[in-house]
């Protein structure tokens, strides 16, 4: 599980309603017909934007930022370096047994390739293509969310509108106008709220997810075609530590030293 996302959707609502709570009743805040206008309108949007198939979908994206961890690149490294050494020593068709029991469907598929014979060439482009189609898939999920967090403050601000013209019919009732203003007032209130608390950081975190996991896979390739050109595992993990910032290429430095000295 990400705790940052929960950690940071959970204390950002806690210290709103505590806040609200510092200088009222939290229950002024609630008002449904507010609810219908703006979640229900952000909503029915969506479904005219996007395929109902799509919008169901959401769920399933919605777990990436909640619960899907991207593999650490230096493990992945760790475990390319190793592929190297087996296939220096023993020869590519020795990475088949080891392509089985790798639980990331990615790679498997890149050694298989390998193991397979096929043209380096060819083993690039179903692996980029692969990659290519994967954020296609990632970034129409992002998109959705996107939507979302555009369409929650609009519709906040159509409530305010359906309030203040509410209200004008009332001006001959003084008595009627504090509240009426308060209901107007609500709808915005909730349409940024759903805006900058939920929709858009998801969808920011969806796009960070999609980031990390493009430069995992990045990371394989380079992996993969070392491994099939015969090259030397100290060269095969160069090329693919590249890829990665300064500070996580001494983790791996460290890795591989805990590694030959037993430690991993």
């Amino acid at each position: 599980m990400d705790f940052a996302t929960a950690l940071g959707l959970f204390s950002g609502l806690f210290l709103l309603i505590w806040a609200i709570k510092l200088g009222g009743s939290v229950g002024t805040f609630w008002n449904p017909p507010s609810v219908m206008i703006v979640l229900g309108g952000t909503l029915a949007s969506t479904l005219i934007n996007y395929p109902l198939k799509k919008v169901i979908g959401v769920t399933r994206v919605l777990k990436n930022a909640f619960f899907t961890k991207v593999k650490d690149p230096t493990e992945i490294i760790r475990i390319l370096v190793g592929f190297a050494e087996k296939a220096r020593r023993e020869g590519l068709l020795a990475l088949e047994v080891e392509a089985e029991s790798i639980d990331d469907k990615f790679l498997q598929k890149g050694i298989q390739l390998v193991v397979d014979g096929t043209d380096p060439e060819l083993v690039r482009s179903i692996l980029e293509t692969d990659l290519t189609f994967l954020e296609d898939r990632h970034k129409a999920g992002q998109a959705i969310f996107e939507t979302m967090g555009l369409l929650a403050p609009a519709f906040g601000m159509i409530g305010t509108l359906i309030g203040l013209i509410q209200m004008l019919g009332v001006l001959d009732k003084p008595e009627q106008i504090g509240p009426g203003m308060a209901t107007a007032l609500i709808t915005t209130f909730y349409g940024a709220l759903l805006a900058n608390l939920i929709f858009n950081p998801i969808a920011g975190k969806l796009r960070v997810r999609t980031s990390e996991e493009m430069l995992l896979r990045e990371v394989m390739i380079e992996g993969i075609l070392s491994i099939q050109a015969g090259e030397n595992p100290r060269i095969v993990e160069e090329k693919m530590k590249v890829f990665l910032a300064p500070r996580l290429r001494e983790n791996i430095h460290y890795a591989r030293e805990a590694r030959s000295t037993g430690g991993l």
